[in-house]
């Protein structure tokens, strides 16, 4: 399956150890064809969910600078851009100019934009991201991946039923993003997450997200870079497909995680955060190839 050159520059954390931000990004981008650049926000020695971590926090000075060597040497035309976890205001300011100047190279540039912030109610960055998210990052992006909680916090409004997250698809769409996914939602049932899109021009969907019974880290990474994978390979419009592909890639490298990190600790014994790092590189057939199970669906207007 080639991607016919397309290359990717994706701004978000680094891990020495472990799978998230990029290292939780990359290697799918990969697998799908696609050349990839990183710029590391942050480059810890494992993520924040162990008990310590270790390591540095690029400022905006310095994200600047490595724009500026590639474009002095002509090497800053890219197809897509796609943005993860970023941990401070100024660096995230600086973003919208590393953006604005990518749209100036490549007209065509498809800015992905993962606005991380937080989850299950709790912000995991500093409050002062969300005015720069919302005022100027969310109207550059073509494609838009928040959860739940996130969503509520850019648009200012809760998302209690099916029809609240309808309005706030549409108020993303209000900003600028052409395509918004709001990839995990509480709207399903016990046993399942709800997964929603919307595209300007496409039909609204849904998919049912099998739960599981563990926590696990990179997975809004992933959902991320496999997203913007999936919609390439299907000319980028919103379709059934591209929803099934991302969610059946999902799940099949989660449950090969869950599977083989009881396998590691044996019977009896907890799974730490450890044992929990996704199995990526055992999943490469998988991320080539998905299996159909979960199926999409498209909403009444």
């Amino acid at each position: 399956m080639a991607a016919n050159n397309v290359r990717v520059l994706s701004i978000q954390s680094h891990v020495v150890s472990g799978y998230v931000g990029n290292k939780s990004a990359c290697f799918p981008l990969q697998v799908l064809g696609f050349e990839v650049d990183t710029i590391n926000s942050v480059q810890f020695s494992n993520h924040t969910g162990y008990k310590s971590f270790k390591g540095q926090v690029l400022d905006n000075n310095q994200l600047g600078d490595l724009i500026e060597g590639l474009k002095s040497n002509g090497i800053d035309f890219y197809s897509h851009l796609l943005t993860g976890y970023i941990g401070s205001k100024s660096f995230l300011e600086k973003v919208k100019s590393v953006v604005e100047h990518l749209k100036t190279v490549n007209p065509n540039l498809i800015y992905v934009c993962d606005p991380v912030m937080g989850d299950h109610g709790k912000m995991y960055v500093p409050e002062d991201l969300l005015p720069v998210y919302r005022e100027h990052i969310v109207p550059l992006a073509d494609i838009i991946t928040p959860n739940q909680y996130e969503a509520e916090l850019l648009s200012g409004r809760k998302i209690k039923n099916e029809g609240d997250a309808l309005e706030v698809m549409k108020w993303f769409h209000d900003q600028g993003a052409k395509t918004v996914v709001l990839s995990s939602t509480e709207l399903g049932s016990e046993n399942e997450l709800l997964g929603l899109a919307s595209s300007m021009v496409q039909a609204r969907l849904q998919i049912g997200i099998p739960r599981l019974p563990v926590n696990f880290t990179g997975t809004g990474d992933l959902f991320a870079s496999l997203l913007l994978g999936w919609m390439h390979h299907t000319d980028s419009n919103l379709k059934v497909k591209i929803c099934e592909n991302t969610v059946d890639t999902m799940q099949t490298i989660l449950r090969r995680t869950l599977d083989m990190a009881r396998q590691e600790a044996g019977p009896d014994t907890p799974l730490t955060v450890r044992h929990l790092e996704l199995k990526l590189v055992q999943s490469l057939d998988d991320i080539r190839s998905p299996v159909s199970k979960c199926k999409a669906s498209v909403l009444e207007n």
